[in-house]
């Protein structure tokens, strides 16, 4: 098994992200909302990257990326809400190269641990297209629980989607994941 870690994002991710994201443009549009072209390139990239490096500047996301034996292979974000929700919404994705693997898993368990231990949040939130069971079989083996269905909440691939919403209280005593740093496995 190859070990999977998540750590911030950086500039240099740019050219590795963009082409992930353009050869699995097709695969992914009917869970991703469509981009602009330029999206799709490094220098795309690079402003994207920025742009989630000033929101983690200002304390507002912990933008990073899923690496696997020293390769980009996705990416994982926590768009933090503080003040009294002390929350974050958890969205990631990893290379169609490198699912069915358990690198998925493995930086959805890690993220709880920095939501947990570095962030300090009290919950986090994600949301799933009704039809993604391999998205919500993640979510349920890391603890958390389905609390209700929008319908039509999300546009990808020409049509208004439904999504599960989901919650995690990180109070909980089982965060850890493994005895390695929150952001190794």
């Amino acid at each position: 098994m190859s070990s999977t870690l998540i750590r911030l994002i950086e500039p240099s991710d740019a050219p590795a992200l963009a082409e992930m994201l353009s050869r699995d443009k097709q695969a992914y549009a009917r869970w991703m909302p469509s981009k602009p072209p330029e999206f799709y390139t490094p220098d795309g990239q690079a402003s994207v990257i920025a742009n989630l490096l000033n929101s983690h500047g200002d304390g507002l996301a912990w933008p990073g990326v899923v690496v696997s034996d020293g390769t980009v292979i996705g990416q994982i974000t926590l768009t933090i809400l503080r003040g009294p929700f002390q929350k974050a919404f958890l969205g990631y994705w990893v290379s169609s190269l490198h699912q069915g693997l358990g690198h998925t898993s493995r930086a959805v368990g890690l993220a709880v641990r920095v939501a947990a231990d570095e962030l300090g949040l009290h919950r986090l939130e994600a949301h799933t297209q009704l039809e993604n069971h391999a998205s919500q079989a993640i979510l349920r083996k890391h603890g958390f629980r389905s609390w209700g269905i929008a319908h039509e909440h999300f546009y990808a691939d020409g049509a208004w989607r439904d999504e599960v919403f989901w919650e995690r209280k990180l109070d909980d005593a089982d965060v850890a994941l493994c005895s390695a740093p929150a952001t190794s496995c």
